[in-house]
């Protein structure tokens, strides 16, 4: 191959840089700077020229794909989100960081990758959607697919481990934390996104902490990639701050009123046998009504769940929620159907997911977090008292479908006193993990 044509196609490839998606920018010009290098030098440059020439032309293929995929952009007027959607898009034009922060039904999850598609993210990277948890990514990456009216892994998919459900035209890309975490390895400067959403930011486990610190570094490499942080609490001032004083735009939630009632144990009385009575009392004012019950852990769980099927109430079905449950076991909460459902969960069900037709909640107010001790260098999962924080997203699962009652198996005083945000997870745990994933 001949010098000039050579040039020709340095040339062209550089004019339609611009065109491309941002992955495929990096490595064409990676390309073109070896070649000019092998020119440079008065060595051979046909091998380089003839591959620059074949990646270039697949890139050019792939964004055009991409921008053949249409999603729909519709707002549900029933999610308060929407009636925000131009004040959200205004600031993300604007902005390369911003927070917005809405209580639980407010629409955040599903909404948010609309109005960023909307922004004008998604035409020359994917937009990222990070999940706490895997039934969350899945859960709400089919729900957001139906609503754009694209095929589950076409123009929305998912990406969680041990299952990839995306491809070369997936725009939107909802994971969780921990995969967008792995992929920084190989992809430092994240050129798969022009726009990354960190969804529940609020529940500050060691991958968001990272992944939030790791952005903050990157933005100055990226001045081109939009970063929207989402939280669940009113705790976004500490988010603002530590981007450098990044807006933060409140949405309120809509819902209905939730009467509150206490009802602390009996001497010695066991768990079980505590959310019974709370059943019974519940049963007693409705005896149709969908119950989310909130538990410590698994084997809490089950043993709720022994007591609960003992009754034999008519036309109910008792349904576990929690992690190690096959994904086909966990989408069971979601089928609602002529049968009264009793749902036992940890606080998987707290934020991130929203199980449909729930009337009543059923607050044990424990929850299991790992915490590491100095001591004895051991880190281990303690049963512990919730956080009011934690509480509100708790009570925050009923009155969503109509008017909601709240049943907390512990006293007004022991809510009172709890600490008002659960301790974020890099305060309470070995962060060895952590330095040798930094390195």
């Amino acid at each position: 191959m001949d010098q000039q044509k050579t040039k020709e196609i340095l040339s062209t490839v550089k004019q339609s840089l611009d065109g491309l998606l941002l992955s495929d920018r990096a490595r064409l010009n990676a390309l073109m700077r070896r070649t000019r290098q092998r020119i440079h030098d008065r060595k051979p440059a046909d091998q380089l020229t003839v591959k620059l020439r074949d990646e270039h032309a697949r890139a050019v293929q792939r964004a055009k794909r991409r921008a053949e995929v249409r999603l729909k952009l519709d707002y549900p007027d029933s999610l308060p989100v929407s009636s925000r959607r131009n004040d959200i898009q205004k600031l993300i034009k604007e902005n390369q960081v911003v927070i917005v922060c809405g209580t639980t039904g407010s629409g955040k999850t599903t909404q948010l990758p609309k109005i960023a598609r909307e922004a004008g993210a998604g035409k020359a990277g994917r937009i990222g959607v990070t999940q706490p948890r895997r039934l969350a990514a899945t859960g709400m990456a089919r729900r957001v697919a139906e609503e754009m009216k694209t095929d589950y892994g076409k123009g929305v998919g998912c990406q969680v481990r041990f299952d990839d459900s995306t491809c070369e035209e997936t725009i939107i890309k909802f994971m969780t934390d921990g995969i967008l975490l792995a992929e920084t390895r190989n992809d430092r400067h994240l050129l798969q996104y022009d726009c990354v959403i960190i969804d529940e930011a609020h529940e500050r486990s060691l991958n968001i902490d990272f992944i939030l610190g790791y952005l903050k570094n990157l933005l100055t490499y990226r001045p081109d990639l939009k970063i929207i942080i989402s939280s669940a609490t009113l705790d976004a001032e500490g988010f603002s701050s530590f981007f450098d004083g990044a807006p933060v735009i409140e949405v309120e939630g809509r819902a209905y009123p939730v009467e509150d009632f206490f009802l602390p144990p009996g001497k010695d009385e066991e768990l079980s046998n505590h959310i019974l009575r709370a059943m019974r009392w519940i049963s007693d004012v409705d005896p149709d009504g969908d119950v989310l019950v909130f538990l410590p852990g698994e084997r809490e769980i089950r043993d709720a769940a022994k007591k609960l099927e003992g009754q034999h109430w008519p036309d109910t079905e008792v349904l576990p929620l929690f992690g190690r449950l096959s994904m086909g076991e966990q989408q069971r909460v979601f089928k609602t159907g002529g049968r009264r459902r009793i749902i036992l969960a940890t606080n998987v069900a707290e934020t991130s997911i929203t199980i449909p037709g729930i009337h009543y909640v059923i607050d044990s107010g424990l929850v299991r977090l790992s915490r590491y001790n100095p001591r004895t260098q051991v880190q281990g999962l303690q049963i512990e008292q919730v956080s009011q924080a934690s509480a509100r997203q708790r009570r925050g699962r009923c009155g969503r479908v109509t008017d909601g009652i709240c049943i907390y198996l512990y006293d007004r005083d022991t809510l009172e006193q709890s600490p008002e945000f659960t301790d974020p997870e890099i305060r309470r745990t070995s962060l060895a993990g952590v330095i040798l994933q930094m390195d």
